[in-house]
């Protein structure tokens, strides 16, 4: 298939499922213009309220989503041969460019500065309390360290669910679902209980994307007719610094990648990815792309034993693009509330977001759905940046497509490095592209 025909089919699918999402944003845009100049109290109210109700929905489903996708996660490998022959490398590779991806993140963050720009539209008295919030916070953690990381086991875990303490939460979930890997068929029962509670929170979420419309129409709007339409000028540095990211990973990142610990050449694996990566931009959802991610690495060389291990995990556990996305947008919040950024705040935001990204659905929107889990470690919720997070909402669709692509290609990446390691992949058939059967 031609380039020029992939580019249109990734636009026309983006279109198709989204439209919704791109109307409320440009009716978002030119309503808030209008109410910049004609100031209208109801309306205003009326916005802020389905904006925060769009906010408050999506916190809603973070706990269940993350706790069920790690369960799910981690028993469908099993207690066989291929958790530790694969699976430790599968780890170490995964954790390699992931690492790589927040610090690149940060780096160009801390450097570029993108929320300089856009701290002119943040109250004064919300910005003391949320720099006065993280400073205690921090004080507290770093004043006690044994106790903070003594708190990261919990002593109740249906305590910490209530009081949504993230950290303690994941780690109750690892421990438990590692449990129910080991313990065998046994498990069944309570898995099949956490794929259902993971289905049916993928619906819920589903349900609250559809609602995506006008909570982006009203949140961009309350955004304009606060700020101006001067306010997309003064944040286009955070796109930039995404685009810088994203890019700096798939063209250097990668590449290096596959040329230390594997002999797989990247123009070829790209080649034989370019349909579920339209697909991927298309739906912004890695979980939806996952069978053509799948059938894209099968069809052209990599093996299913691979292939059937190495990307359905990656699809819930693997988020380099989340991972950047979240380590930029927080850090981007913070320079917009004037909150102090040492050391020990960047390390943390960076493990954070690894973690928070793993935790991810691979659905539309899920990056900044379990951003809650960062900004938690801060002692900072999002209701606390409401300001802030109208301005991520507006221009989360279009990132949401291009994070998503770079999600499904670190995937298939981390499974050709395996497949070539272990001698599981076939390069008369990668390296023949015009041998590959169309798969869509």
């Amino acid at each position: 298939m031609k380039i020029h025909m992939q580019i249109l089919i990734a636009l026309g699918l983006g279109l198709k499922r989204n439209w919704h999402i791109f109307f409320g944003l440009i009716a978002g845009i030119f309503v808030g213009i209008f109410l910049h100049s004609h100031q209208s109290a109801l309306v205003s109210n009326i916005l802020v309220f389905i904006g925060q109700l769009f906010i408050r929905l999506i916190q809603m489903v973070v706990i269940p989503l993350v706790i069920s996708a790690i369960i799910i996660g981690i028993t469908s490998v099993g207690d066989n041969k291929q958790l530790g022959k694969y699976g430790t490398k599968m780890i170490l590779y995964y954790g390699i460019i992931t690492v790589i991806a927040v610090t690149i993140g940060a780096a160009f963050s801390l450097a570029l500065r993108p929320g300089d720009g856009a701290a002119q539209y943040i109250n004064s008295t919300s910005a003391i309390e949320v720099q006065h919030q993280v400073a205690s916070t921090i004080e507290a953690q770093k004043g006690n360290m044994l106790n903070i990381c003594l708190n990261f086991i919990p002593k109740n875990p249906l305590e910490s669910v209530a009081k949504g303490e993230m950290i303690p939460i994941i780690v109750f979930a690892l421990i438990f679902a590692v449990a129910l890997a080991k313990v065998g068929e046994i498990n069944r029962p309570v898995v099949s209980f956490f794929e259902s509670v993971f289905a049916a929170t993928m619906k819920v979420t589903d349900w609250i994307m559809y609602f995506a419309a006008p909570g982006v129409f009203a949140l961009t709007a309350t955004a304009i007719s606060s700020f101006g339409i001067d306010v997309f000028h003064s944040i286009s540095r955070y796109l930039l610094v995404l685009a810088i990211c994203f890019a700096i990973q798939f063209f250097i990142v990668y590449p290096v990648f596959l040329k230390i610990f594997s002999k797989v050449p990247v123009i070829m694996l790209y080649t034989a990815m370019a349909e579920a990566m339209m697909v991927a931009f298309g739906t912004a959802s890695s979980s939806a792309t996952l069978p053509l991610t799948i059938a894209c690495c099968e069809k052209r060389g990599i093996s299913h034993k691979i292939s059937s291990f190495v990307l359905p995990l990656g699809a819930t556990l693997n988020m380099d693009g989340t991972a950047i996305l979240q380590t930029v947008a927080v850090i981007f919040l913070a320079q917009m509330y004037g909150v102090h950024l040492g050391p020990f705040v960047i390390i943390q935001i960076c493990f954070l977001a690894i973690v928070a990204s793993s935790t991810s659905a691979g659905i539309p929107g899920a990056g900044l759905i379990t951003i809650a889990l960062v900004l938690n470690g801060l002692g900072l919720s999002p209701e606390q940046l409401v300001a802030g997070f109208a301005l991520l909402f507006a221009l989360e669709k279009l990132t949401d497509m291009f994070r998503t692509i770079l999600n499904i290609t670190s995937d298939a990446v981390v499974a050709a490095a395996i497949a070539d390691n272990e001698n599981e992949i076939n390069y008369d058939l990668l390296n023949n592209p015009e041998g590959y059967k169309e798969i869509i």
